[in-house]
């Protein structure tokens, strides 16, 4: 796309003249006062606007403001004929990107206009960049319609635009830093940095001169003074996830910071006052932590000021669907395939799975899905065993073992040849009679991928009977007719 000018002079020659110049590389309009600069300011989306200082009725200058009114605004250069200090300095502060006097030279406006062109595409790439930071971690970005997660987001909402020191707490996986994302970028600090820290990935000594930073010399290595992550993150939000592993003395030193809003570097006595929010996260029982000795008590209670539980995913059933489409969507975008279709007897088997790893277990399936299917359909049959919550019954293929049970029941005639633990079709004694002939009519079916003749096979029954007992139960039925 043709980069846009606005040129605005009174007097022609000039304006005819940097027409001229800028024409063959540039979409350029020209006006020849102020106001008509507004005009054209208010119909058309301008990169770069070159104006005059001094013109008849309104100034460049209130060029400048209107500029700084525009949701897009271009970058402004200002030109004049009385070019002196206090013009410049006057420009510049106004917003003027730079400033040069006439008779204009040509070669050093391009390379000006080039410049403010680089300096405009570095600023719509740094609001385009917060934008999509804004969308990734604000609610929108938090994927789930649960009431568990909309506890969450009301107390994210309600705690966001405080000061206060927030505790994260709940199962590896629950999305805590997803959470503490959220509250930095609801709160007046979205604009200044983040920056997280695992607690758990460093060793004491290392972590401590990470948060805290050390002057020169301080200890064996340190060839240089350093800041922390602490003193980086002034005027922003500090996340410190798994603070239940940090050692003792680094306790002491996160409770001075929480008492006194300052850090001292390792190996230095000067305390820096910084502006910091600290959000802190942990998998572990902190007040368990503090009967057992191995947590201070006075920090357990600074960063106990909020507190916000992550519910674990066996706790959001509702949210499985939703989010195993998300993921599904994220990943075959980036991956260039096309989006793998869940059918409804495998979403139901997810949706029931307990999901010990919660959301980080979810995407990762959900990326193990995309990338090895590339596209086509996902069904109950294609799942590990562990999410139909059924085991396998390599036994199974042994028809001798199993009757004919056309007369009977299923479940009967595996009772009567059960194995012993070793394997085999066993028959769960709190569950009906109808329930286990359910149960491992089921499981055949899943050994033989829907085959039936395998299936019948395996349970050591005949196909009628295997067909009779689908008439029974149709929610047991596949499509493979083999």
């Amino acid at each position: 796309m043709i980069p846009s000018v606005l040129i605005v002079d009174d007097e022609k020659h000039t304006r005819e003249g940097l027409l001229l110049a800028f024409e063959e590389s540039y979409d350029v309009s020209v006006a020849s006062n102020a106001e008509e600069a507004f005009n054209l300011l208010e119909t058309h989306e301008f990169d770069v606007v070159i104006t005059d200082l001094r013109m008849p009725g309104k100034s460049g200058l209130k060029v400048i403001d209107k500029v700084l009114t525009l949701p897009n605004k271009p970058v402004v250069i200002m030109m004049t004929a009385y070019g002196n200090i206090d013009s410049a300095v006057e420009a510049m502060k106004r917003g003027a990107f730079d400033f040069l006097t006439k008779p204009v030279n040509l070669e050093k406006l391009e390379i000006i206009v080039q410049r403010a062109l680089k300096s405009r595409t570095l600023e719509v790439e740094v609001k385009q960049l917060h934008e999509r930071l804004d969308k990734k971690f604000s609610f929108e970005g938090i994927v789930g319609h649960s009431a568990k997660l909309n506890e969450v987001i009301e107390r994210v909402k309600l705690v966001a635009p405080s000061r206060a020191t927030v505790l994260v707490e709940g199962e590896t996986g629950t999305g805590k830093e997803l959470i503490a994302q959220a509250i930095h970028q609801a709160s007046s600090r979205s604009r200044a940095p983040f920056l997280a820290v695992h607690c758990a990935a460093l060793p004491s000594t290392l972590l401590e001169s990470e948060l805290f930073g050390h002057e020169k010399g301080a200890f064996t290595g340190a060839t240089e003074r350093r800041i922390g992550r602490f003193e980086a993150a002034d005027g922003g939000t500090i996340f410190l996830d798994e603070i239940g592993e940090v050692s003792p003395s680094t306790q002491v030193k996160l409770l001075r910071f929480l008492e006194t809003r300052a850090v001292e570097r390792i190996g230095s006595q000067k305390a820096v006052q910084l502006d910091v929010r600290l959000v802190a996260a942990t998998n572990r029982n902190l007040e368990q932590m503090v009967a057992q000795g191995t947590f201070r008590e006075d920090l357990f209670f600074r960063l106990n000021v909020v507190r916000i539980s992550t519910p674990p995913l066996r706790e959001r059933g509702d949210d499985i669907p939703v989010l195993l489409e998300h993921f599904i969507a994220e990943f075959s975008k980036e991956n260039n395939v096309p989006p793998l279709v869940v059918e409804p007897g495998a979403l139901k088997h997810l949706a029931a799975y307990a999901w010990p790893g919660n959301i980080r277990e979810l995407r990762n399936f959900a990326e193990n899905a995309v990338v090895l299917r590339r596209g086509g359909r996902l069904t109950e049959f294609d799942l590990e065993p562990k999410f139909r919550g059924e085991v396998l019954l390599a036994p199974l293929a042994r028809p001798a073992a199993l009757p004919d049970a056309g007369a009977g029941s299923l479940a009967t005639a595996a009772a009567g040849s059960a194995p012993t633990a070793g394997g085999g079709a066993t028959v769960v004694a709190s569950l009906s009679v109808e329930e286990n002939e359910k149960r491992l009519l089921r499981q055949a079916l899943m050994e033989a991928r829907g085959n039936r003749t395998q299936a019948a096979k395996l349970m050591g029954i005949s196909r009628r009977t295997l067909h009779r007992k689908l008439a029974q139960w149709p929610e047991l039925d596949v499509t493979d007719r083999g």
